[in-house]
């Protein structure tokens, strides 16, 4: 992992801690693997103001292209919240095990992380940020 913990922009993360209920224990038993995986690494991340938020990092809005580490095959989609979510569009909730998977991750980042198939390895090959953020 390139910077070696999530990052995660302090609004997102505000947003995220709502969503994912980072207040409190963790409920493992009442929650997808997916998500508590992603709880337990937002706990964990490194929380940066909008000016020191680097452009190669996934987050909300961004377009990003993942591939398997043997490049058979690719994705693209852009990571929103899940109000917004549109699979026509390849507009992918955070919430999704896909999402989850690439928050926070680097241009490059290896991700290893189980899907509903099992556990799945893949590359973070491109991150393109949306010129205006949308909350």
């Amino acid at each position: 992992m390139k910077y070696k913990r999530l990052q995660v922009e302090k609004e997102e993360y505000a947003v995220l801690k709502q969503l994912l209920h980072l207040e409190g224990p963790a409920l493992a038993s009442s929650m997808p693997k997916h998500l508590y995986k992603l709880q337990a690494e937002l706990r964990e991340a490194n929380v940066l103001n909008e000016a020191d938020m680097v452009d190669d990092v996934v987050r909300l809005n961004s377009l990003v292209t993942i591939s398997t580490m043997d490049n058979s095959w690719t994705n693209t989609f852009r990571l929103v919240l899940p109000t917004k979510s549109n699979a026509k569009e390849k507009k992918i909730s955070v919430l999704l095990p896909m999402g989850a998977a690439v928050l926070g991750y680097a241009k490059g980042d290896p991700i290893q992380w189980e899907f509903p198939g099992g556990i799945k390895e893949l590359k973070v090959v491109d991150v393109v940020q949306h010129t205006t953020q949308e909350k």
